[in-house]
């Protein structure tokens, strides 16, 4: 089971506000997206926008937005085929999925068998050209393999994150389940209206709520 997040009630944000035709600035921020941890790397700090009194760092949700887009554009560039998506994170399978889904892109869900991006002979081998992971201190295996073939890695950063083999961060609370299913849903949108598979003022099939993993669903899986 995840750890239960702190909420965010610095401030509610407007119900009046869209960020897109279906999501207002209220429900992004309730999603708890923008929610770091009590450290900040010298890699986060550039988006940390304040300190909260309980010593939380809360990142800047402009730039969160933007890194998402910037992510999203970047991403939309490659053959689905060749991009991968994988995390450890259980509160990121949900989400992975539902990404996985509406862009055709390939993902794995739990431990990445050691050989999957650097071993052809392998059953389980993944010929890629850029990784989309969901938190570097847990999904090490995929850097370091990205790193030996020399392919692009691109990952939800925390706070806390270090960031060193990293080449495109995405800002983010990247422990909560709300907090993935927003970013993936955000990310999602974005590469689709970047590969020109959706227009900006579409609704998505799916809501934010579609994206977020429900704890009773326990699968290790690769699609």
């Amino acid at each position: 089971m995840a750890e239960k997040q702190p909420e965010d009630k610095s401030e509610e944000g407007s119900e009046n506000r869209n960020i897109n035709v279906q999501l207002t600035e209220s429900t992004l921020i309730a999603s708890g997206i923008r929610i770091g941890t009590n450290v900040a790397t010298k890699h986060m700090k550039q988006f940390v926008a304040r300190r909260r009194e309980d010593g939380l760092n809360i990142l800047d949700l402009s730039k969160i937005l933007s890194r998402i887009e910037i992510a999203g554009k970047f991403l939309s560039r490659y053959d689905p085929k060749k991009v991968l998506v994988y995390s450890t994170r259980e509160a990121a399978f949900t989400p992975i999925t539902k990404f996985a889904e509406l862009t055709g892109v390939n993902y794995v869900l739990g431990r990445l068998l050691p050989g999957t991006l650097t071993n052809p002979y392998l059953p389980a081998y993944k010929n890629v050209d850029v990784v989309l992971i969901v938190d570097p201190a847990v999904d090490k295996q995929a850097i370091e393999e990205a790193i030996r073939v020399n392919i692009p890695v691109v990952a939800i950063c925390d706070t806390n994150n270090v960031c060193n083999f990293v080449d495109l961060i995405i800002p983010g609370n990247n422990r909560g389940r709300k907090s993935l299913a927003m970013i993936f849903w955000l990310l999602a949108r974005s590469y689709l209206i970047n590969s020109g598979a959706m227009q900006p003022n579409e609704v998505m099939k799916y809501s934010t709520s579609d994206f977020e993993t429900k704890f009773e669903e326990r699968s290790y899986v690769e699609g």
